[in-house]
């Protein structure tokens, strides 16, 4: 018999340190539906009540940081009629959950290229993220938007832009410049990157921050993920060796 959520929570908080920092590409929306005679936007809608379970998972196992790839560069490109009605989920999902966040200290940034979205999203983003800004239980990372390539870019341009202006000298620039200049300065990097449906890449997220992340790819399709996948998952980071290329004492 599967362990339930209760005793999967109590053996990690026994087992050892609990990620800082938790990153999750949410993937299999499509092929959900699709399992179901469906169409894509039908998995999308199933998928919000799995960043409820991600967060309150999160909130539970006292994980200081969760950050969700909610939509790439790269999704600008599917039809448009499944793009309007992600657009739409945002501002729904933002409408009905922004409260509770609020509520229980979860402070949400959302990063990416805002300025392609419809002007009700980003109209609900700044609402957001103006009413959660006080909470201190959970930072919530939304990625909307998001290629881990044009971030690097982006950070590059600023560190030029510096140079340029003579606020910044060359010899100055290094690994924590940079960093400084990336979306997630403000957190540490992710220590565990969760992929479900059981693609095995990283779909250009967080390039530069997960170069020492542990990954778990587990075969959940996004919408079936629940506190139960998330626990399996850092119970999996708690069993393993991390070295960071030093050897094992």
């Amino acid at each position: 018999m599967a362990d339930t959520e209760s005793e999967l929570l109590a053996r990690i908080r026994v087992h050892g340190a609990v990620p800082r920092h938790i990153a999750i590409i949410m993937d299999g929306n499509g092929r959900w539906a699709r399992a179901r005679r469906m169409p894509r936007p039908f998995g999308h809608r199933a998928g919000m009540k799995a960043v409820r379970a991600a967060v309150e998972g999160c909130l539970q196992a006292g994980v200081e940081w969760l950050s969700l790839f909610a939509f790439s560069q790269e999704n600008w490109q599917r039809p448009e009629n499944e793009v309007s009605a992600l657009m739409l989920l945002l501002e729904e999902y933002i409408a009905r959950e922004a409260a509770e966040l609020r509520a229980q200290g979860v402070c949400v940034r959302v990063h990416g290229d805002l300025a392609r979205l419809s002007p009700a999203a980003a109209s609900a983003v700044d609402r957001v993220v103006r009413e959660t800004a006080g909470g201190s239980r959970l930072g919530l990372n939304l990625f909307i938007s998001y290629g881990g390539r044009a971030e690097v870019v982006r950070a590059a341009r600023s560190l030029a832009q510096a140079v340029r202006d003579g606020t910044l000298e060359v010899e100055a620039i290094d690994e924590a410049a940079f960093a400084s200049r990336l979306y997630t300065a403000e957190c540490p990097d992710p220590d565990l990157l969760i992929r479900t449906s059981g693609e095995q890449r990283l779909s250009n997220f967080l390039l530069w921050q997960v170069a020492y992340a542990e990954l778990h790819i587990s075969p959940v399709l996004w919408p079936d993920f629940d506190r139960a996948v998330l626990y399996e998952a850092i119970s999996d980071f708690q069993r393993r060796d991390r070295r960071f290329g030093k050897v094992s004492t």
